[in-house]
């Protein structure tokens, strides 16, 4: 396999990286709760778990 024959340098790389940024998530208000939540992702909300507004599961109570 080939391999380089230099090394890279510094500023070289630190070019390549300076595309890998974390980008903020964006929060949306919750239609049926009032809540704010990530964008597109399930949320749970005193024990239910909501989607697009909707109602998805509900927590069953805990067996004795």
């Amino acid at each position: 396999m080939p391999n380089p024959k230099r090394r890279h340098s510094q500023q070289r790389s630190a070019k390549r990286r300076t595309h890998y940024k974390a980008e903020t998530v964006t929060l949306s208000k919750d239609t049926a709760t009032g809540d704010m939540h990530v964008r597109h992702r399930a949320h749970v909300s005193e024990g239910k778990l909501f989607y697009k507004g909707k109602l998805v599961a509900e927590k069953a109570p805990a067996k004795a």
